[in-house]
């Protein structure tokens, strides 16, 4: 893979920036593609661009807008509030489509730039039931790209079996613990690095880094010992 060219899909959040430290690690050539959709905060664009700009990382964004006008939720419409969702139901944050469509363009940006290799930060293992975000969607999405484009495109999902601990520990490995905890912005109301701690996005994440810390801490106490 060392020879091959990725595109990585980017929101600026701790996932999808994990997604991209894991690329840059692994690929000769990787290109980060960010939707517009009118989400919630635009500031999630202006935080991809400035993490891209700081990896030296080229950066497509691409007008994705349709989608806030078909897909009405808490993440494109400020006046529906941010909840998890109750009795089965799927949390107000759950886009309609969203990773359908993400990926799909993402394949078409990668047959035009001759990339084979695609990655996403979705994970089935600390999620809240999104349809779009497990392993057997991704891995028919998968099919359904190469046979449209006749292409062999790979999708990776390199946090799809982990919680967020275990991300937090696989941004360590890759030695950007300290940026992605510092630059990135997982949080439903727009604040980057530790958040509002209040939405849910923000105590998934804080929760994660709660218990990485702490299980480093453990570690490095073995050591010594």
């Amino acid at each position: 893979m060392k020879k091959d060219k990725a595109v990585v899909v980017f929101s600026g959040g701790q996932d999808s920036t994990t997604c991209l430290f894991w690329a840059l690690e692994r690929f000769a050539e990787v290109e980060a593609v960010t939707f517009d959709y009118n989400q919630r905060h635009q500031s999630e664009i202006t935080c991809a661009k400035k993490i891209t700009e700081e990896l030296g990382v080229k950066h497509h964004i691409l007008d994705m807008s349709l989608l806030h006008q078909l897909a009405p939720n808490a993440l494109t419409r400020d006046e529906i509030d941010v909840e998890d969702g109750e009795n089965g139901d799927l949390p107000s944050t759950f886009v309609p489509g969203r990773n359908l469509l993400f990926m799909s363009f993402a394949g078409v940006l990668a047959h035009q730039i001759k990339a084979k290799h695609l990655i996403t930060g979705v994970s089935e293992t600390d999620f809240s039931g999104y349809p779009d975000c497990t392993d057997m969607f991704m891995k028919s999405l998968n099919v359904t790209l190469n046979l449209s484009m006749e292409k062999d495109f790979t999708i990776h999902t390199p946090l799809m079996w982990l919680n967020k601990e275990e991300t937090w520990e696989l941004a360590d490995q890759l030695e950007a613990f300290e940026f992605i905890r510092e630059n990135t912005l997982t949080c439903y109301n727009g604040i980057i690095a530790d958040g509002c701690g209040e939405c849910p996005a923000c105590k998934l994440r804080k929760r994660g880094l709660d218990d990485y810390l702490k299980h480093r801490k453990e570690m490095d106490n073995d050591v010594w010992l």
